[in-house]
This record gives C-alpha cells, sequence and structure tokens, in this order.
C-alpha cells in the first residue's frame, strides 16, 4: 500500500478525509481546524504590535515573521507573516481581541480573510431586481464589442441587428452575462466620444434587456453607465477603477448597481514600478471597494478584476494568474479577463485569431485558483471548460 500526502485546503476537505479514517465525530469536530493550514500576510503592523503578534502567535504553536528592524523594538512598521492552522488562528484572534495596538481590529482582519477563504460566495443582487447565483459554478461574461476599432472583432458588430444576433448566439452558448463595450480600452486607442459611445451602447442595451439577457456595460463615464441601467442594464464593468469619472461612483450609488472594478494605475502611474506586485494590486483594489462602500454602495455588489493586461508586463500578467487566490482573501467576488490578449500571443508567438487555446489555459488557471467570473470572446468552448473545472472541482471522492 502506497503512503501518499494530502493538501486538504477546506473545512470540508478536512470533515471528508476525517470521516473516512472512521474517526468519531466528536474526534473531528476538533480535528477539522488543526488540519487547514493558512498563511496570511498582514501589512503595516507597528513594531510593538508587530512583536506582540509574533509573541502571541509562537505561544499557540503557530509561526509568525517579522521583519529584523521589528524584533529590535523602536519606531516604525513591519509586515507579518503568520503560518498556522485555523486553530492557532482561532486562539490568536481570541487573545488579541484582548491586546492594544489596534491588535482587536488585526484580530477581525484576519476572522473576515480566513472565512473569505471558506465556501461559496453567494448571490450577486442586480440592478433591475435581479440575481446572479456565484460560487456554485464559474459564470460566464461574453464579450460584445460595437467599436471599430477593438483589438479582437473589431467593426463586427457595429450594427446593432448583428450584435443582438452575436449576443443570443453566446446565449444560447452558455453566456450568463453579455458584457457591452463602445469605447475600445486596448493599449494605445482614441477613446471614443462620449456621444459616440452612447450611441453605439444605449440602443443595443435596450435590445438585449428586452430580450430577457443579464447585460454589463464596459463603461467608465457615469453617464453612460446613467443611461444605461435607465434602459435595463444590470451591472457596470469599469475599467477605469473610479479613477476616470468622479461621477461614475454616485451613479452607482443611486441605482445600487453592481460594479467590476477593474485594477489599472492609468496614465499618470502607468510605468511606476510595483514594491510587490500583489500586495500593491490588492492593496489599491481594496482602497477603490472601500471608496464604494463609503460612497454608500452595498458591499456585496462589488467584484474585482486584477486588470490583466494593463500597466503589466509579460511575466506580471502570468504572475497574477498563478496567484489569483491571494486575491480571494479580500472578501470579494473575482473577475478574470484574459481572453485574447497580447501578453497570451506574445507568449505562445501568436497573432489575436490563434490565441484560443492560451486563452483557455488562462482561465483554467484562473478557475482553478478562485475566479468566480470570466470574460470571454469564445463563449461555446470557454463554457465547456469552465463545466468540466467545475465539475472537477466539487468532487468529494
Amino acid at each position: 500500500m502506497a503512503h501518499h500526502a494530502i493538501l486538504i485546503e477546506s473545512r470540508a476537505e478536512a470533515k471528508r478525509y476525517l470521516e473516512e479514517i472512521g474517526a468519531s465525530s466528536p474526534g473531528i469536530e476538533y480535528m477539522i481546524p488543526k488540519a487547514v493550514f493558512r498563511c496570511i500576510k498582514l501589512k503595516n503592523i507597528s513594531h510593538r504590535a508587530a512583536n506582540i503578534l509574533k509573541q502571541e502567535m509562537l505561544s499557540k504553536g503557530g509561526e509568525a515573521a517579522v521583519s529584523r528592524q521589528a524584533a529590535s523594538g523602536g519606531e516604525g512598521s513591519s509586515d507579518v507573516l503568520l503560518l498556522g492552522t485555523l486553530k492557532h488562528y482561532a486562539l490568536l484572534s481570541e487573545k488579541l481581541k484582548l491586546q492594544p495596538f489596534g491588535l482587536r481590529v488585526v484580530a477581525e482582519d484576519i476572522e473576515n480573510i480566513l472565512n473569505s477563504l471558506e465556501g461559496p460566495v453567494g448571490s450577486l443582487p442586480l440592478a433591475q431586481g435581479q440575481t446572479l447565483e456565484l460560487g456554485k459554478r464559474t459564470l460566464i461574461m461574453g464579450i460584445l464589442n460595437v467599436t471599430p476599432d477593438s483589438f479582437s472583432d473589431a467593426g463586427k458588430f457595429m450594427d446593432h441587428e448583428e450584435a443582438l444576433t452575436h449576443a443570443l448566439a453566446m446565449q444560447a452558448e452558455g453566456a450568463d452575462i453579455i458584457d457591452v463595450g463602445g469605447a475600445s480600452s486596448r493599449p494605445d486607442a482614441t477613446i471614443a466620444s462620449e456621444e459616440e459611445e452612447l450611441a453605439r451602447v444605449i440602443p443595443l442595451v435596450k435590445k438585449l434587456a428586452n430580450a430577457g439577457m443579464i447585460v454589463s456595460v464596459d463603461t467608465f463615464r457615469a453617464e453612460v453607465a446613467r443611461q444605461s441601467l435607465e434602459h435595463g442594464a444590470h451591472l457596470i464593468n469599469d475599467i477605469g477603477n473610479l479613477q476616470m469619472d468622479p461621477e461614475l461612483l454616485n451613479v452607482l450609488v443611486k441605482w445600487q448597481a453592481p460594479v467590476v472594478l477593474m485594477h489599472n494605475r492609468l496614465q499618470l502611474r502607468r510605468h511606476e514600478p510595483y514594491d510587490n506586485l500583489i500586495d500593491d494590486i490588492a492593496e489599491e483594489l481594496a482602497q477603490s471597494a472601500g471608496k464604494a462602500e463609503q460612497a454608500g454602495l452595498e458591499p456585496g455588489k462589488i467584484i474585482l478584476d486584477p486588470g490583466l493586461g494593463f500597466g503589466k508586463t509579460l511575466a506580471q500578467n502570468r504572475l497574477i494568474v498563478k496567484h489569483l487566490q491571494d486575491f480571494k482573501s479580500l472578501g470579494r467576488p473575482l473577475l478574470i479577463g484574459g481572453s485574447k490578449k497580447s501578453f497570451i500571443g506574445a507568449t505562445l508567438d501568436l497573432e489575436v485569431n490563434e490565441r484560443l487555446e492560451g486563452s483557455l489555459a488562462v482561465m483554467a488557471a484562473a478557475i482553478m485558483n478562485g475566479a468566480d467570473i470570466v470574460r470571454v470572446h469564445d463563449v461555446r468552448e470557454s463554457c465547456r471548460l469552465a463545466r468540466m473545472l467545475d465539475a472537477i472541482r466539487s468532487e468529494n471522492g
């Protein structure tokens, strides 16, 4: 009989393995928190608090790493890497809530991170009173560009009847959401005027909504979002991360419309180097989500997108996909949009119309690493891949 290692990623998996062994019910409940191991990185913790964290985690049987400067005491701050089981964190959190230096808040943050990594996200309330279920299976967002200059499908669906026909085809192939874009966001594109974007998008939004589709509108403009929502759109996909039009957030709050916040450093910060790619993206997305909540948008209506292809190198785009799971701790649904993008073409040395397999590979890795929604051009192939991966992930044998 071959001995082997197992990787336990959740409480549910721990329970299953313990039941297979034949452990007693009380023993199973006692051991589940000890079977799930997590690494948590805390940012900018004061040296005093960092040292308390380290001492408390060590006393509970876990591990904690702080900077050398923190260990010597004094002023300043340090990142902290905690290493432990759910049991260690439960004991740590209980003790931290009695400590000074902001550690009660840190304890709450740790609990929120751990909870975010467990189980399905739940339902996403849309504008127009509808909902989408998240976490049960991967949702497919079909791309419908009504632009003459998008990097893929440029000019193919400028006619609204042809666009409607294509949207119906995508829906029949399995698309859960149709994402309408009327202003190209490809690198170095000349962005269409607001008037032109409205003329391209609004008549189509009406048609799609009347046909019973879930409609997302890919826009950073407040007026385009407002009119789209008035005519039946269900959510807004903002490539500007609330930075390109200061009025957009007011529209979202008024309609309580879900929004995809895509990481994008834009022109002023486009070439600014990252200190730590994943940490920096997570921090900037968290700031935007916090801004939206403070303005009055319900927390459950914020979706995060790390922004593949927007101001990242080839290696950085691949690294984001590899470490997508890290963003789950932000406690928001995750959308990934890698379909046919240039980093795939550069990696494989392929033109846009040859990137299907590369796009599916990115999508597969993203789904396995926690993506809730994938934004794609090739709906039929993507839907089949997603369903197969969902079936694999949900197996309990």
